[in-house]
């Protein structure tokens, strides 16, 4: 034993164990070579850490097992006992190989390439002081402190220094002046010159989405990371730390007034008035299980999956040279392969999402939202973002949450939440207070933790009002800007945003407008690159595909998926995609022009029916779209045939809802019961029975015309039938007229008893007078004009028909339909220009 005299007074024991350690690993920085020409690996290292930013020296732990097995034995088993012996060596090899003095700093070590890998779930007392890497996805990430790791202390009764008196986790004091006259116990002052500090970070970190059972409450740990490894952590990271699991007290628990009045009271040996009740819980065990929790030691941290996916490239050239040296031949050659592949964009779709029937054109968007646009930033520092949003609405059993959970669960950085159950503050950051500081911290949201991947949000349509505003910077600008608690902080967002809603009445109504359908605001739908709308339409050979694969998938399960290509290997082929930076050519350039001009020049006269207004947003989306294009055949150039394919995709999303045609019969159509297809359709099968009429009719040779032979529904479809706008028109014209002739009486101080119908049908054809030409259009258009103030009576309730005394509704007689009824506009109604 030695006499540890510049530090407490006490003997020190010395640990054979860990100085046989320390001899050992001090021989294997000496002595190990990747060849035996070679100088040892480590001392170019171990030489920079002369620098005033280095200290920590980083080591494969695999070097160490190929060297002395039974020293990597001894580190995994007794690590946090013997990792001071492992500094110590560093320190020892740097004085031995080193020209010039070695600078008195604290030297660390950093393991990598730990073998064993636990999850957070998995860690139980057994583990600590082990060697061991576990993985999370950082949540928090604290302030760095400087931690006192050696303290310099003086006797404030004596004078005596007292050196190097180590510190645990918590402010450590000498427990006696290390003078023999002196007898103090308590009196001492740091000396900061002369104590040795080290950065200090904690960390927060939870589990992952994937390996989170289901019901359960993610589990979380705290991280103790110093010197370099501070600040490589950032909130949204999954990463790997290598350090062993340790007991530190807890901090916050001893700090509750009820636990320091138990803890005293029971140190006292003084009983309390509750004693002779028996045991009533934990609190009255006192604090003794509660004053300690578990947490990591960390000495290297690693990001598991950087960007994309787990690779991180070096982008000095972007060539397939350069980057066919960063891969394997086995992987070069399959991505190789992908690239010259001519049907490569229908075969990613089809391995991508084998359970999905149908949907090809929202599988082509999610498929460019993977690959993504090219970001940039101007001259003037202006963030312009390249990742794609997608909202997908539509009635249920679509397939919109399919779409999520596959994308969710395939891209390496993506977060999936609920609408309902997401808050501003859950998705975008919190400021709490810390339990041991009572500082003001940052904890990440969703779209933090979906940084560089995808945010998917499930019932985007049931998100409140204010909690759909907090996303607005984040879906353009790719910031979250907070000011709360003093805290001001801008923190990334740079994610796409994959969204599903329902429609307001639970099925979308092609009769309405999609802004009538959804209860989303204008700001939200521009930020939206592609918007896409799944309507549950009945069809037998589509209904058939779809119920032959879904029994099909619960037959043969995994057999009934057919993958062109893995989905690793569509993981690595992204990767790879994405490191290209593809730039506009000068047709593309002139081609983007002209789609933008169509886009805008088709919604004038029309914005109503259209999906959103066309902004330059749909410009930058078209751009971004096109960069995707040519990311996905790995081109540096974007060209016609790319921008061909965004602005057709683009054009697919922003549709225009056409309004069913107006029955003027009294039958009404369903909702949604004629579109544009369905009025292709319907004129061809029009067309096929007069064909079919015509030769029947010259068959039987009969006298009569064709057009008598024909059924009456359909001769008479086109004449009772009149498009929503022609309808919507005329009756504005109606209604307008009515509305001015009350005005006129009310002026002239007469009560309003209505307008003749006769009257409003000849003021009609009056003002229609100069476009009809014979006396059977008279009557048509006299026909007409009556089926429409018909509707507007009995269907719309617009126009109020008044009662006359000789039809009183208490009679009990049915009431005959007067022939020249009084009409007025009902006052609530505001007439749409």
């Amino acid at each position: 034993m030695d006499v540890a005299g510049a530090t407490t007074g006490q003997h020190r024991v010395a640990d054979d164990v860990g100085e046989r350690c320390q001899k050992l690993f001090q021989d294997f920085l000496e002595q190990f070579k990747e060849y035996q020409t070679n100088p040892p690996k480590y001392l170019e290292d171990a030489r920079n850490l002369i620098k005033p930013e280095r200290n920590t020296l980083t080591i494969s732990f695999a070097d160490i097992t190929d060297f002395n097995q039974h020293l990597g034995d001894c580190i995994t088993q007794e690590y946090y006992r013997i990792y001071p012996y492992l500094c110590r060596a560093v320190k020892n090899f740097l004085k031995d190989q080193a020209d010039i003095n070695v600078p008195l700093k604290e030297y660390f070590v950093a393991l990598t390439d730990v073998p064993t890998r636990f999850k957070v779930r998995e860690l139980s007392t057994t583990k600590v002081g082990t060697l061991i890497r576990i993985s999370g996805q950082v949540v928090r990430t604290h302030p760095v402190h400087p931690e006192l790791v050696a303290g310099t202390f003086k006797c404030m009764d004596c004078q005596t220094v007292i050196r190097d008196v180590e510190q645990q986790f918590k402010y450590t004091q000498p427990v006696t002046c290390t003078n023999q006259a002196c007898a103090n116990r308590s009196r001492f002052v740091l000396d900061p010159k002369t104590s040795r500090f080290v950065d200090f970070q904690k960390i927060r970190i939870q589990e992952t989405q994937a390996e989170l059972p289901r019901g359960s409450i993610p589990r979380s740990m705290e991280v103790i990371v110093r010197a370099e490894a501070v600040e490589v952590a950032q909130a949204g990271d999954q990463c790997d730390f290598i350090g062993t699991l340790i007991v530190v007290p807890d901090v916050g628990s001893l700090n509750l007034p009820g636990a320091k009045a138990e803890t005293g009271a029971r140190n006292r040996g003084e009983r309390s008035e509750g004693d002779n009740d028996g045991l009533q819980g934990l609190k009255a065990l006192g604090v003794r299980e509660l004053s300690y929790r578990l947490a990591f030691l960390a000495c290297n941290v690693s990001s598991s999956n950087p960007k994309f996916a787990g690779r991180e490239w070096i982008l000095e050239d972007i060539s397939k040279e350069s980057l066919q040296k960063q891969m394997n031949p086995e992987e070069w050659a399959k991505i190789f392969s992908m690239c010259n592949d001519k049907h490569l964009y229908v075969k990613l779709i089809s391995s991508l999402f084998p359970t999905i029937h149908g949907n090809e054109e929202v599988k082509r968007g999610l498929l460019l939202m993977l690959f993504g646009g090219v970001p940039k930033v101007t001259m003037e520092k202006t963030a312009l973002r390249g990742d794609i949003n997608i909202c997908i609405v539509g009635d249920p059993s679509v397939a919109k949450s399919q779409f999520l959970k596959q994308v969710a669960d395939f891209s390496p950085r993506a977060v999936y939440t609920s609408g309902k159950a997401s808050s501003a503050a859950g998705l975008t950051a919190a400021v709490v207070r810390d339990e041991e500081s009572f500082e003001f911290v940052i904890e990440a949201g969703a779209l933090m933790l979906a940084d560089n991947g995808v945010c998917c949000i499930d019932e985007f349509d049931k998100m409140d009002p204010r909690d759909q505003v907090a996303i607005h910077e984040a879906m353009e600008q790719q910031t979250i800007s907070i000011t709360k608690a003093g805290v001001r902080a801008t923190l990334n967002a740079r994610t796409s945003i994959l969204a599903a809603a329902n429609p307001i009445n639970g099925r979308y109504n092609r009769a309405k407008s999609l802004r009538q359908n959804i209860n989303l605001g204008a700001p939200i739908l521009s930020r939206f690159d592609l918007f896409f709308i799944l309507i549950d339409d009945t069809n037998e050979v589509t209904d058939y595909a779809i119920a032959r694969k879904i029994v099909d998938l619960h037959c043969r399960m995994e057999e009934s998926i057919e993958r062109v290509y893995s989905r690793e290997e569509i993981l690595r082929y992204i990767l790879f995609a994405r490191q290209f930076k593809p730039k506009l050519s000068t047709d593309a350039s002139k081609l983007l022009i002209k789609c933008y001009k169509t886009l805008r020049q088709r919604e004038v006269g029309n914005s109503s029916r259209t999906a959103w207004r066309i902004t330059v947003r749909q410009l930058e989306s078209l751009i971004r779209l096109s960069e995707a294009m040519a990311r996905l055949y790995c081109s540096d150039k974007v060209t016609v045939p790319h921008v061909e394919e965004a602005y057709r995709l683009l054009n697919k999303s922003i549709i225009r809802v056409e309004q069913p045609d107006i029955n003027l019969d009294g039958e009404e159509d369903e909702p949604g019961a004629v579109h544009e297809e369905d009025e292709e359709a319907q004129a061809m099968d029009d067309m096929r029975a007069e064909e079919a009429e015509m030769m029947e009719t010259e068959s039987r040779g009969d006298s009569h015309s064709i057009a008598d032979s024909r059924p009456e529904s359909l001769s008479q479809k086109k004449k009772l039938k009149m498009s929503y706008i022609d309808y919507k028109n005329m009756s504005n014209l109606i209604l307008i007229y009515m509305r001015r002739e009350e005005g006129k009486s009310e002026d002239d101080g007469e009560e309003t008893e209505g307008l003749k119908r006769s009257r409003i049908v000849d003021w009609y054809l009056n003002e229609i007078g100069d476009t009809i030409d014979t006396e059977e259009e008279l009557i048509e258009k006299k026909e007409l004009v009556e089926k429409v103030i018909k509707r507007l009576i009995e269907h719309d309730r617009v126009i109020i028909q008044l009662v006359t005394s000789k039809f009183q509704r208490g009679q009990q007689d049915p009431i005959e339909e007067e022939e020249d009824p009084l009409l007025v506009v009902h006052p609530n109604y505001q007439i749409n220009y």
